[in-house]
């Protein structure tokens, strides 16, 4: 399981890329690898606002269906639409695939995420 430093992580296991005031928002490895081959990507709306913590899309494999969630709140101005034909690349490469990019409305929530060492730990946790 592939884990990258400079990243934050949230329990729903979902990352943030911060770009200045952009957070690139994507599910881990960790979460690409427990849903299985995915073949559907429900994306947000563009200019559509959300809070931390809600629904923004949703995941198909074929062993589940999942909802996506950002561990941020802010105003979605960009989403991956090579997604909705190529779902299946969040498999070959979560952390260079985003799902949405939010322009970040409090900044200061990412101080409730985790970083990397901190995610780990999680995982690690989870699996026992």
């Amino acid at each position: 399981m592939e884990i990258r430093e400079n990243l934050y992580y949230s329990e729903d296991h979902e990352w943030v890329r911060v770009e200045g005031d952009l957070a690139y928002v994507g599910i881990t490895d960790y979460a690409q690898h427990h849903l299985g081959d995915i073949v559907f990507v429900e994306l947000p709306e563009i200019d559509s606002e959300y809070a931390a913590g809600d629904t923004i899309g949703v995941i198909e494999s074929v062993k589940a269906v999942a909802d996506m969630h950002t561990p941020v709140s802010g105003t979605v101005v960009e989403v991956n639409e090579a997604l909705e034909q190529a779902p299946e690349s969040l498999n070959k490469d979560p952390y260079g695939r985003h799902i949405a990019i939010l322009r970040l409305s409090d900044p200061e929530e990412l101080g409730n995420l985790m970083n990397a060492e901190q995610y780990t730990a999680f995982c690690e946790q989870a699996e026992e």
